[in-house]
């Protein structure tokens, strides 16, 4: 049999295998392979792990889509120094991940703008890369599928699609009062998850003041709560808006420019 003819063979066998990265690197892997005197075990090691740098780059671009992360921002590029309230150490702690593996939750709690946000979803890029399904929602937004779901009669689907990532983003719990079947929708995706997967949620409202998420039903609310606690990391975050911050520097530099003019 002919080099020509191998050499057709391989292409087809990396085709039926769907190996298309592989096939495409195949010539030029070939003449290095000549050029350098590779084994044929060394050749076979630098196509394969063309096509597997492919797969896994391919796996991590579907992970990021459903993941949904509202921003690009990685526990990284956290300031610790603007909110101090905040222990380094224990977020670097859950940015090892252990936390996903005994299938806790994190409580981000604190007012608007404190950096609630940015560290859920900073958790949550780590996720990606560590390659774990991950996926971001807002409680209204959760509210307002979980409420399509039920008219359209897919509650059950729905179910299984908040149950299914290993970790679950829930954001913005306790800006609005939730109306009763959105309230429902959550409890329900919080006891599905409970001891199977983690969830990190954050909330403008402190534990005790959870009653008003639930329209004052304190008893969903502390079914919810005993649910989240029992395994669970709460973050409670104190200081300044960030954007206030912001918005007061900026005024001080305009203020300073103003008076170096008059």
């Amino acid at each position: 049999m002919s080099a020509g003819s191998d050499y057709q063979r391989l292409r087809a066998h990396l085709a039926f295998l769907r190996m298309g990265a592989a096939a495409e690197a195949l010539p030029g892997l070939l003449d290095e392979a000549m050029k350098a005197k590779l084994t044929n075990s060394e050749f076979l090691e630098r196509l394969l792990s063309v096509e597997v740098d492919a797969v896994d780059e391919r796996r991590r671009a579907s992970l990021t889509r459903f993941a949904s992360l509202p921003s690009p921002f990685t526990l990284a590029d956290f300031d610790f120094s603007a909110q101090p309230s905040v222990d380094k150490k224990l977020i670097n702690e859950l940015g090892t991940l252990r936390f996903v593996e005994d299938a806790t939750n994190v409580l981000l709690i604190g007012p608007p703008g404190v950096g609630k946000t940015m560290l859920a979803v900073g958790l949550g890029h780590a996720a990606v890369a560590a390659g774990m399904r991950v996926h971001y929602t807002t409680a209204a937004d959760l509210a307002a599928r979980c409420h399509r779901a039920a008219l359209e009669g897919r509650w059950a689907t729905t179910m299984r699609f908040y149950a299914g990532p290993r970790l679950l983003i829930v954001d913005e719990v306790g800006y609005l009062p939730l109306p009763d079947e959105a309230a429902a929708a959550l409890f329900q995706v919080v006891s599905q998850r409970y001891l199977k997967g983690s969830i990190v949620l954050t909330t403008n409202l402190g534990i005790a003041s959870w009653g008003k998420v639930f329209n004052g039903d304190a008893m969903v609310a502390g079914a919810m709560l005993d649910r989240l606690l029992h395994r669970s990391v709460v973050v409670d975050i104190t200081g300044d808006s960030y954007r206030m911050r912001s918005h007061r520097a900026r005024a001080e530099k305009v203020r300073k420019a103003v008076a170096a003019e008059s």
